[in-house]
């Protein structure tokens, strides 16, 4: 009798721990790395306003890491509840910690694609027009955890090359995130770089969404000092993802706010993915299967 009622209080000292841990007064929000950490914490800022009571916390905080790695760390650990990630961050946590996120959401374009592409810029001046050309010249990557930054352009630009990025460059290297690469593709550190874009709409615009958009409205990139050597095949758009241990009518609240918010409030909807986009569709992990495989057989995780 005396163990089935210790058992028992066991039991519920554990239930109401876990009740407890669930009852978040703060809600953790990851930011990725890859361009300027003030205009990233600007760009959020809008969610601390209207989120915190339509999911019934407190507050809304943010951390800004300075590169993919620094919030994937986050989420593995459980010290972040919700991230946008790329579909290769995406697959370095699913493939150290399968269970740690779910993707529920990503977005669509305004063409209704739930894509986008890598997309390799030289500066014009440098006369290039054409991958071919790029043969024996430094090329620079955003971000090791990037899908379009490295990860995407390392799988299918052999097939364009007719061999291995390595014995194709004279040099790779990385340029601290996408928008730093695109400066330093600008500053003539790299002859060309892989960055981002949806691929819909205007080259001159930076296209509809991406790195190149979010850089020409700013004001810090003109697009006329660039010229686009090749583009990759579609690749999925990354997903939200929220920790897989938060309350499920928490989950739920969150969801339908993000599905809501390009109604509800535009401009932080804008703000936030940083392009034109019509809103969000579901997704799951089998989406982004292919992103996972590719990861698996060439970095291994």
């Amino acid at each position: 009798m005396m163990k089935k009622a210790l058992l028992g209080a066991v039991a519920l000292l554990a239930l109401a721990s876990h009740v407890q841990a669930e009852d978040l007064k703060e809600f953790r929000v990851g930011i990725l790395g890859g361009e300027n950490e003030a205009d990233r914490l600007r760009n959020f800022q809008c969610l601390a306003d209207t989120l915190p009571k339509a999911i019934g916390v407190e507050k809304v905080s943010f951390f800004p890491a300075a590169d993919y790695d620094g919030v994937v760390q986050g989420l593995l650990g459980g010290t972040l509840d919700y991230a946008e990630l790329g579909a290769s961050a995406f697959a370095k946590v699913y493939l150290a910690k399968a269970d740690a996120v779910e993707p529920i959401l990503t977005t669509v374009q305004t063409d209704g694609s739930t894509g986008y592409y890598s997309i390799m810029v030289a500066r014009k001046d440098s006369g290039m027009t054409k991958l071919e050309e790029m043969k024996g010249k430094k090329l620079g990557f955003a971000d090791p955890d990037s899908a379009s930054g490295y990860l995407v352009p390392l799988v299918t630009l052999p097939e364009s090359l007719g061999g291995p990025v390595k014995e194709y460059f004279a040099e790779t290297g990385f340029g601290g995130g996408h928008e730093n690469l695109v400066l330093e593709v600008l500053k003539g550190n790299f002859a060309a770089g892989t960055t981002w874009g949806s691929g819909v709409g205007e080259f001159k615009d930076g296209y509809t969404s991406g790195n190149l958009k979010k850089m020409v409205d700013k004001g810090i990139l003109d697009m006329d000092d660039l010229v686009e050597l090749w583009r990759s095949p579609l690749i999925p758009n990354g997903p939200i993802v929220i920790r897989s241990s938060l309350d499920n009518d928490m989950k739920a609240k969150f969801r339908q706010f993000m599905v809501d918010l390009p109604k509800t409030d535009a401009a932080c909807f804008a703000a936030i993915q940083g392009g034109d986009f019509t809103g969000y569709t579901e997704v799951n992990v089998d989406f982004y299967k292919p992103i996972i495989d590719a990861r698996k057989a060439t970095i291994g995780g």
